[in-house]
């Protein structure tokens, strides 16, 4: 990657934020007191044809790869709109990696188009209550009855199921350890998100209230075969395909945060004025800012090299997830630095500063947390014993 960027990325970072623009910080700061999955926002993305950057040109996408991908997604978190206004996003341009890599033409001129015009939403429901990041402990079961499967079973922090008629789900056909590979026995299966076999039960969190997150469910619910993606105890194997992608987009995101709360943090030090002075002429305020800069523009070299590789169709995982631990915690500094430098104000919501701090933690948490990217870093990069 050249910097400065490319003329096309440059060119998608400026019709993003464009798009952007007509969602100010106001109208967050109201998703974010009142909640609401924001449809207006949603709906400017699909008629701009946004949401189909990764999907291949036959099925009516744009073809781009991870590289364009994160540039879109950072721009519409450096916009002011934070992790709401990407989680609103973020499903359709990563989650249907699996399917757009491993399900049959067919399934992908029947999937495909209605998500890029945004007539249907998806979830992503793959993580459980018990398991956690142990993926292959998960024990929501797919049983095979008739033509189809029926799928009980419970997930958790599942964003946007409250608006979502579609799902990405996670479920076991096979006991686990049967001898095969590692991984072998689950399998993936995009399908209706049936409410009358489904519920769907809001988790009330610490921040992001546009976009909700939720429990599930699952009892009995008639999943037909064409609906499994690829084959059958596979879907493990599946699903990793897009987990260096998310890393890469979640890295983006964080850093676009970073970058909104360390803007906010600039103007205010240059305008706020205190003994006669502006408080950014004091060192005190004027290092911690320059650190954060430089911390934000470290994690985004990292963010692209990683999105390099992906495209390229190198092993990206030691980037993806360095890119990811890199980007949070550069993030986090940023917003709690824009927060002490707007002192009181910071705490208040007109300042929005105290918003991106709340949303920081997502970067931290999800979808891996950071303790679990460096044991992988420990192991597949330095060659220590897998801990874990």
């Amino acid at each position: 990657m050249d910097f400065p960027l490319p003329a096309q990325l440059e060119t998608i970072r400026a019709a993003v934020a464009r798009i952007c623009a007509g969602f100010d910080d106001d109208y967050w700061r109201e998703r974010d007191r009142d909640g609401g999955f924001p449809h207006d926002f949603y709906r400017a993305f699909a008629a701009a044809g946004w949401l189909g950057i990764c999907v291949p040109h036959d099925f009516g996408g744009s073809g781009l790869g991870a590289t364009e991908a994160a540039v879109m997604m950072q721009a519409v978190a450096q916009s002011g709109a934070g992790m709401s206004g990407a989680s609103a996003l973020h499903m359709n341009i990563f989650g249907l990696s699996p399917v757009i890599r491993f399900a049959s033409a067919e399934q992908k001129a029947r999937m495909l188009p209605p998500l890029i015009e945004g007539r249907d939403k998806a979830c992503f429901a793959v993580t459980e209550p018990d398991a956690g990041l142990d993926t292959l402990s998960l024990t929501t079961t797919a049983m095979r009855e008739g033509d189809g499967y029926l799928i009980r079973g419970q997930k958790i922090w599942i964003s946007t199921a409250q608006v979502a008629n579609k799902m990405l789900l996670l479920a076991r056909t096979g006991p686990v350890n049967n001898g095969g590979q590692r991984g072998d026995g689950l399998s993936l299966f995009y399908t209706d998100l049936d409410r009358r076999h489904i519920e769907v039960r809001e988790i009330d969190k610490m921040g992001r209230k546009a976009v909700d997150s939720n429990m599930l469910y699952i009892d009995r619910l008639p999943v037909p075969a064409t609906d499994r993606i690829g084959e059958e105890g596979k879907g493990f194997h599946y699903i990793l395909s897009g987990m260096n992608a998310e890393r890469i987009l979640i890295a983006a995101e964080a850093i676009g945060l970073g970058r909104a709360a360390l803007a906010r943090a600039v103007t205010y030090a240059r305008e706020r004025v205190v003994f006669g002075r502006p408080i950014g002429r004091n060192q005190a305020i004027q290092h911690p800012l320059a650190a954060r800069w430089a911390e934000l523009e470290a994690a985004n070299l990292m963010m692209f090299r990683a999105a390099e590789c992906y495209d390229k169709g190198d092993n990206p995982g030691a980037a993806a997830n360095a890119a990811k631990y890199l980007a949070a915690e550069a993030a986090f500094h940023a917003c709690e630095t824009a927060l002490m430098t707007h002192g009181g104000m910071g705490y208040a919501k007109d300042y929005h500063v105290e918003r991106y701090f709340r949303e920081v933690m997502i970067a931290r948490l999800a979808p891996v947390s950071r303790e679990m990217i460096l044991c992988y870093i420990a192991e597949k990069v330095l060659g220590l014993p897998k801990s874990y």
